[in-house]
């Protein structure tokens, strides 16, 4: 006699499409949940290892693809982004990160979701920067320089616009068409006066606020360049280079969204910071706050008008987690998706 085991039954995964996760994430709760997963990473009440990936070699130029799984019990959260990095796509018309976002049932390990994880990573990313503005820019902040032309520099300029009372936004790339083709495109929607620099020098002179999204391998924020007062953000990942340079990082107060990740050799850390330390200019122990450490009170902020604050953002998958299970909430209570059985 043959014995059988019980029958599991899976539920439907519920597939989202990127309309529909765009529809969902709100910029001004997103900012909220990831504030909310910030602090939960800071103050040890998640798991998140640091980021793997899988080198491709032989695409020109060189790419990735990283997992970044994170549990975060407060907000429900379970969830893993496979993001694949390809530089090259740019030249193809295609955007340089591709990526899915599968949350599961903490209680059971049950797959739940399946989502489009290009957009979760342009919007989470940038509300992680709107957020260390909110927590860090002078409350009088009114002229935002953008360095770059790609998905970053366009969510970065809507959402920190929302943080504070913007009513310069300047655009700033390699290209000058594209920068001039976005100043076009975002005048149409925000508020502010949108206008294309000739220079990230320009782009800067006179801002409060920088928001750095490129892949340029050479350090698009100088320290001549840097004014007192400013607020600095950096998203930019490039394996061969960094966005920041060091003596910026030396003179600022730095703000990252993990220490044990921004000390971390890559994937998972920041040559902005590591290299910094590799030439002296910093120690470890250069690291100001967490921004989670900000968001709960346990670190101070800005501590005059004419610091410079600077937030390093690698990225981290609790941010991902947070924008997912907003998503997730949201899509339940207005029916969106298709489940599908897998």
């Amino acid at each position: 006699m043959r014995i059988r085991g019980p029958v599991w039954h899976h539920p439907a995964v519920l597939v989202l499409s990127r309309r529909e996760v765009e529809e969902l994430l709100d910029p001004d709760e997103l900012v909220d949940w990831v504030a909310r997963a910030m602090a939960a990473l800071s103050a040890g009440e998640v798991s998140m290892p640091p980021r793997i990936a899988a080198d491709v070699a032989d695409a020109v130029p060189p790419g990735f693809l990283a997992a970044m799984p994170a549990h975060v019990p407060s907000l429900g959260a379970l969830t893993t982004k496979l993001v694949a990095v390809f530089p090259g796509n740019a030249g193809r018309g295609l955007e340089t990160h591709q990526a899915v976002v599968a949350a599961f049932d903490p209680e059971t390990g049950v797959p739940v979701a399946l989502m489009d994880g290009a957009s979760v990573t342009e919007r989470r990313t940038a509300a992680g920067s709107a957020l260390s503005t909110r927590l860090l820019a002078r409350e009088d902040a009114s002229v935002l320089a953008i360095l770059g032309t790609g998905v970053q520099a366009r969510a970065h300029a809507r959402a920190v616009s929302r943080v504070r009372p913007i009513r310069e936004v300047r655009i700033a790339g390699r290209d000058e068409g594209r920068a001039r083709a976005l100043a076009e495109e975002l005048s149409g929607e925000l508020e502010a006066e949108v206008v294309p620099a000739a220079s990230f020098a320009e782009a800067m002179s006179g801002a409060d606020v920088v928001c750095a999204a490129t892949h340029s391998p050479e350090p698009v924020i100088r320290r001549e360049w840097v004014e007192p007062g400013m607020h600095l953000t950096s998203v930019g990942f490039n394996t061969a280079g960094r966005e920041v340079d060091g003596e910026t990082v030396r003179d600022s107060l730095l703000v990252v969204e993990s220490r044990e990740q921004a000390l971390a050799p890559l994937p998972a850390g920041s040559n902005d910071v590591v290299w910094a330390i590799r030439d002296g200019l910093i120690g470890p122990d250069h690291v100001h706050a967490e921004i989670g450490e900000l968001v709960a009170g346990t670190r101070p902020g800005r501590e005059s008008e004419n610091q410079i604050s600077l937030y390093k953002s690698m990225g981290v998958a609790v941010q991902d987690a947070a924008a997912a299970a907003l998503v997730l909430s949201k899509a339940r209570e207005r029916g969106l998706g298709r489940e599908v059985d897998v």
